[in-house]
């Protein structure tokens, strides 16, 4: 076993850092420097790395060593992107960030005492060496997003399902916290591509996608199986409240209006549950809910069936 205080991990950015000459950025921030010199180091530190977050942080130690912060706050809806770092102040200088026209998100210098003209400049001056590295950084975070994303419903697809399932399967472990599955099916979803054409089901398996996050909270993440099959994780839900959650998707998804050629659509979803075993894999826990859904399938449909 590896004592807690060792870790196996590389960091590669750092080790760009060390190669530019980089090695203690903590010391550094105790040096005197110009705005010049300042804007050049920026300019090569903030290009070793694709992690938005890391950049931003970077930013915000070695902007310190020109001009005093207490914090900075960043924001990127378009990728629910959200960084606040230091404590907070009651005075600010807020900054919509693009570049050559491309939105990239909003930032604020907050510190406890006002920002004079010469220090705004000096801030405007250094954002101009955090645009590129960042829009690079936030390219590749779309892309990474993108790929784990089913176009069709916006939902995880069986990439990110692999990886979400295994983490939430160890964390469960680790943590001794319940962990559900819900694996669901559109009943006679073949006969809506037939009787209405494949542009009908596309909206209806994403209005059924939409439907399904409605109704769940925040934390729980819904992915796209396969076809007309979708995976519902529920962290930290037991069995009991895990049956709860199905139910209520079944009733919603009853409930929603779906229209072909003005003639409605009649939509039930069947459900197979499962929730986590002491010392089970991520694999079994998958094998049984699927195996309870074949059971709500076999037994008539539009139902939820337990996993024993």
């Amino acid at each position: 076993m590896v004592p807690p205080s060792q870790t196996n991990t590389i960091d590669f950015d750092a080790a760009k850092l060390q190669r530019l000459g980089f090695s203690s950025t903590r010391a550094q921030s105790l040096q005197p420097v110009s705005l010049a010199q300042l804007r050049q180091q920026l300019g090569m530190q903030l290009q070793t790395s694709l992690d938005a977050e890391r950049i931003l942080k970077l930013f915000f130690a070695q902007v310190q060593r020109l001009v005093p912060l207490d914090a900075l706050a960043y924001q990127y809806p378009i990728s629910d992107l959200r960084l606040d770092l230091g404590a907070r102040a009651n005075h600010s200088a807020a900054y919509r960030l693009s570049h050559e026209g491309e939105y990239l998100g909003e930032l604020i210098f907050r510190r406890k005492h006002r920002f004079n003209d010469e220090e705004l400049g000096q801030l405007e001056s250094l954002l101009a060496s955090l645009l590129f590295p960042l829009r690079n950084a936030l390219l590749y975070r779309a892309a990474i997003q993108s790929a784990l994303r089913d176009p069709l419903t916006d939902t995880g697809n069986r990439i990110a399902m692999d990886q979400v399932l295994q983490r939430e399967v160890e964390l469960a472990r680790r943590n001794l916290q319940p962990l559900s599955l819900l694996m669901l099916d559109l009943d006679h979803f073949k006969a809506i591509n037939d009787q209405h054409g494949h542009s009908a089901g596309d909206e209806v398996l994403k209005a059924v996608a939409d439907t399904l996050k409605v109704q769940l909270r925040n934390v729980d993440m819904v992915f796209r199986y396969g076809g007309e099959e979708f995976l519902v994780l529920l962290s930290g839900t037991c069995r009991d409240a895990a049956s709860m959650v199905g139910e209520r998707l079944r009733h919603a998804v009853l409930e929603l209006q779906c229209l072909a050629q003005g003639r409605p659509i009649e939509l039930s979803i069947s459900l197979g549950c499962a929730t986590l075993l002491p010392g089970e894999s991520a694999e079994s826990l998958l094998r049984r809910a699927d195996n309870a859904l074949y059971v709500a399938k076999r037994d008539g449909r539009n139902r939820l069936t337990m996993a024993g």
